[in-house]
């Protein structure tokens, strides 16, 4: 099948073409994590459009490359072949590891740049990194009366008015420096203490794996910026940002969450990172941090990076935490608690950090 467009020189009143879509074929596609929240039943036709991240799309995949499999709303991770349909979502991708991808400014050949279901065109590549895999979009989504399916349209609303739980964020100075494992730890020391838990994945590209982390680890409602309308947030503006954080904080809350753990994606240098961690709206919301590092080094030049943005810096965790000698190094030199999965997942842990949070609030009524 080849690409639908925009009819040449159509105007506003007839709109662009519409192609019916079937059911058995809207049955055949596969449908990505980032797609779970589409009613499949909507789904009626193809458009032809510039795409918008959150756009709704049907693509042949065309050449294997990097991502061979695509995560679907269950979690199971389907072989991909040339020639399968699969729907995505346009969006923005930002990983330092593998690929930048832009939403592209037509529906010419992209890629698929995340196995969450991200598709983009790739504007940088990491040195080692395979080619990313070649997808044709064949059309933006549509219902049964032509208006195009963005993923902004199934997101959460506003949540009830409900007063804030402990919230602890959890960030750190890179992709894999082990913040997922230590937000899926501390939940477990937090459930293990009695409390009622809650997680939400605030940034980042669209993928189940670290829900799945954190549901496995004892959380009893687990939320995503997927839940706020958004494949990915790379290159969202900062009040968008903020209300994506209060939106899921909000619902955990209203759904009896006594304890969120927030996580953030990439490090404290990435766009959408340093813009909430240098937020007083965001800060605000947000009780104490725990920092992630994958070395000693890191990890304290984190924290006193942090430290002077005023922010309540509870712990180092991460990676670094693998090494008896990363952790003896991070102590002494930042003088904060170096905890370990064992100590997260301690109930200890709500004590450990209660206590820290009061002497944190202290000392800067004291300044």
């Amino acid at each position: 099948m080849q690409p639908i467009y925009p009819l040449p020189g159509a105007s506003s009143r007839t709109g662009p073409a519409i192609l019916p879509l079937s059911p058995e074929r809207v049955a055949r596609a596969k449908f990505a994590y980032a797609t779970r929240h589409l009613d499949r039943g909507l789904v009626a036709g193809l458009t032809g459009a510039r795409p918008q991240a959150g756009d709704l799309i049907l693509a042949r995949v065309d050449r294997l490359g990097h991502h061979t499999r695509l995560e679907l709303p269950s979690g199971r991770r389907a072989h991909l072949h040339p020639g399968d349909e699969i729907v995505v979502a346009m969006g923005n991708r930002y990983a330092p590891d593998q690929f930048e991808g832009l939403v592209p400014e037509d529906l010419d050949a992209c890629h698929l740049v995340a196995a969450g279901g991200i598709a983009a065109r790739v504007v940088h590549k990491h040195k080692r990194a395979r080619q990313a895999t070649r997808i044709q979009p064949l059309g933006l989504l549509t219902d049964g009366e032509g208006a195009r399916l963005h993923l902004g349209r199934f997101a959460l609303g506003t949540p009830a008015a409900t007063p804030r739980p402990l919230t602890i964020l959890v960030c750190g100075t890179s992709m894999n420096a082990g913040k997922t494992m230590t937000a899926a730890h501390l939940l477990r020391g937090l459930a293990r203490a009695g409390l009622r838990v809650g997680a939400a994945k605030i940034t980042g590209t669209g993928s189940g794996g670290d829900a799945w982390s954190m549901w496995d680890a004892g959380a009893e409602r687990v939320l995503d910026f997927t839940d706020a309308g958004h494949a990915t947030t790379y290159l969202l503006d900062l009040p968008e940002l903020e209300r994506v954080a209060e939106k899921l904080t909000g619902h955990l809350a209203a759904q009896g969450c006594e304890a969120v753990v927030l996580e953030v994606a990439d490090g404290i240098y990435q766009r959408e990172t340093s813009a909430l961690l240098q937020s007083r709206r965001f800060r605000a919301a947000v009780d104490g941090l725990l920092f992630a590092g994958g070395d000693a080094m890191g990890a304290v030049a984190g924290a006193c990076w942090l430290e002077q943005k005023g922010w309540p810096v509870l712990g180092l965790s991460g990676v670094l935490t693998t090494s008896p000698l990363g952790m003896r190094e991070a102590g002494s030199a930042s003088g904060l608690p170096v905890l370990d999965n064992e100590a997260l997942a301690d109930p200890a842990i709500h004590r450990h950090l209660a206590d820290a949070i009061d002497v944190a609030r202290r000392t800067r009524q004291v300044a």
